[in-house]
């Protein structure tokens, strides 16, 4: 089975979260909730009250507005800050190696409406 949500406009990047926990480890904090906040309330809106138990693949597809950003940049901090938020919405369990088994990047440009689309693949 596969499910699927998408996440309106982007998220902050690695080399943004790092210079925050550098400025201060509150600010970190205070970002990587954010944008966790923002995640669950996109899961929540689609998703609604799934669980699911089987382990996974998570595929992203970023659409970003321009090449500005070095892919690496855009996935780092997005990886753990949805699958944090998969785990506090109660869709997963737990972000382990027994839950997540891998997942795929694909990146795209479109500057007119910049997202997050992932699907959750139910493996096994």
């Amino acid at each position: 089975m596969t499910y699927q949500f998408t996440i309106q406009g982007r998220l902050p990047g690695q080399n943004e979260y790092t210079e925050a926990c550098r400025t201060n480890k509150h600010a970190g904090n205070k970002m990587k909730q954010d944008a966790e906040d923002t995640v669950i309330w996109h899961i929540k809106q689609q998703l609604k009250d799934l669980h699911i138990s089987k382990p996974v693949i998570l595929k992203y597809d970023f659409y970003e507005p321009n090449k500005r950003r070095d892919m690496d940049n855009i996935s780092g901090f997005a990886h753990k800050v949805i699958q944090d938020a998969l785990v506090r919405a109660g869709i997963l369990k737990n972000d382990g190696w027994k839950e997540i088994r891998g997942y795929l990047d694909q990146f795209y440009c479109d500057p007119e409406n910049p997202r997050i689309e992932v699907a959750i693949v139910e493996v096994g």
